[in-house]
């Protein structure tokens, strides 16, 4: 499907004007814009265990405690991974158990740079041994969560009556390359979970995970269609919003 034929297609889906003219976008816009390469371009190794820094939750929140008097708020980062399978947007997700799931990410050290370190952490968690360093391109910024008090709850905001926020977690967009190997820690799975069903599903992945479908809304993406070959000589892309991906199917540009 070359770009006048994904804007016709999006007017035959009745999809809105501004949906409808993404699709027409200028291919020298690509480059520009996020890319989401299917599942199966990425090969998925294991490595030695990655462990929490505390043994309980308890422990946690003491540590953060101790920590605050001597350096004041935490600065957590987690990096957001999307590829797409079966004509949808998935989220990669660190599995730990049955039913807990994580971005991968952590906290920052005292100074660090939250990029350096978002690469840093991404690269302890998901990183191959074999020599060869992953590439992590950071994009924007997709969230941002406060957690007012020493106790579980976190927030979009600051709640006006917090002066001190006790941790701030920022979450980013991560661009994939085109193919990859990643190493997951052999007490984790890797799992790519649909964004239709992260949807108001904090039940089942607590609220940060939950929330993303809405925090992706404003994303535009350059969608592959793999065919062989390197894009774009031999593949399909149409250039799509997260929204609208969810909403068609991906308007069934596999078809």
């Amino acid at each position: 499907m070359d770009i006048e034929d994904a804007y016709e297609a999006g007017q035959q889906l009745k999809c809105c004007p501004y949906y409808s003219e993404r699709l027409a976008i200028d291919e020298a816009e690509v480059e520009f814009l996020d890319k989401l390469y299917p599942l199966t371009n990425y090969t998925f190794g294991t490595k030695d265990a990655l462990f929490e820094k505390d043994p309980s939750v308890p422990a946690r929140f003491q540590r953060m405690r101790d920590e605050f008097e001597k350096i004041g708020m935490r600065r957590s980062v987690e990096g957001v991974l999307l590829v797409h399978e079966h004509k949808l947007p998935h989220v990669l997700l660190l599995q730990l158990g049955t039913t807990f799931f994580k971005l991968p990410g952590g906290e920052l050290n005292p100074g660090e740079d939250e990029l350096d370190g978002l690469k840093r952490l991404m690269s302890e968690t998901l990183g191959r041994q074999d020599g060869i360093s992953n590439e992590w391109i950071v994009e924007d910024t997709v969230g941002n969560w406060w957690r007012p008090n020493f106790e579980p709850p976190q927030y979009p905001y600051v709640p006006p009556h917090i002066t001190k926020p006790k941790e701030h977690k920022r979450l980013f967009l991560v661009q994939l390359p085109e193919k990859a190997l990643f190493a997951v820690p052999k007490n984790y799975k890797l799992v790519a979970a649909p964004l239709f069903e992260l949807y108001d599903n904090a039940q089942g992945y607590g609220p940060i995970i939950s929330s993303l479908p809405q925090a992706l809304i404003k994303e535009d993406v350059v969608w592959w269609s793999q065919e062989g070959g390197h894009p774009p000589s031999n593949n399909r892309l149409v250039v799509l919003n997260i929204f609208e991906i969810i909403e068609y199917g991906a308007m069934n540009i596999d078809r």
